[in-house]
């Protein structure tokens, strides 16, 4: 099989995504966050990872809701400033404690969210531009993830990958430093990793 070009599939799927319309985020959102709540892993998770979206990504915000009205200790990360690649990760209480960072994505204020040196959730949420089905991700190229998902995680520990069904793709190349997620949640399926 064929080795497909990474920039290629991302500016396709970019393209998809960005040509969605709201009802159809909304539906296919609620469709992947209903999933994720019926996991036994975030029902007894008491600290998560996840993001805000962007630009017609999975709507997780009912699970930052539900993390915030179940008790769970929220974490979102937070982009180094002149350091790419790099996340640190802060302690969210609510909506307020956010504020516009790097590529105009919401994520924790310095100034008002605690940042722990050390962050080992129960649960995150990553997103993708797209998957393959052993759990790959296409980002945006820059490695955020990947260096976290390879730093040493507490024992039960699940990565979850969210995206819409014709964001799974075969055949793109994965990388020595490439992490996949241990299960992935479109609209249609759940894809657990052996």
């Amino acid at each position: 099989m064929a080795v497909l070009d990474k920039e290629i599939i991302r500016r396709q799927l970019l393209e998809k995504r960005s040509a969605m319309r709201g009802p159809d985020v909304d539906s296919m959102s609620r469709s992947i966050v209903d999933t994720v709540m019926s996991l036994e892993q975030w029902g007894r998770a008491q600290e998560v990872l996840l993001y805000w979206p962007i630009r017609n990504e999975v709507d997780v915000r009912p699970l930052l809701e539900d993390a915030w009205g179940g008790g769970k200790k929220l974490f979102m990360p937070c982009c180094r400033k002149n350091e790419p690649g790099q996340m640190d990760f802060g302690v969210v209480r609510a909506e307020a404690d956010l504020a516009s960072g790097s590529f105009g994505i919401k994520e924790p204020c310095r100034s008002r969210c605690e940042f722990p040196d050390a962050v080992s959730p129960d649960l995150i949420v990553v997103p993708g531009v797209g998957f393959d089905r052993k759990g790959y991700r296409i980002g945006f190229g820059g490695g955020y993830y990947d260096r976290f998902l390879a730093r040493p995680q507490k024992d039960g520990f699940l990565s979850v990958g969210v995206c819409y069904d014709f964001q799974l793709v075969e055949g793109f190349s994965i990388e020595p430093w490439d992490k996949n997620v241990q299960l992935l949640c479109t609209d249609k399926e759940m894809i657990w990793q052996k």
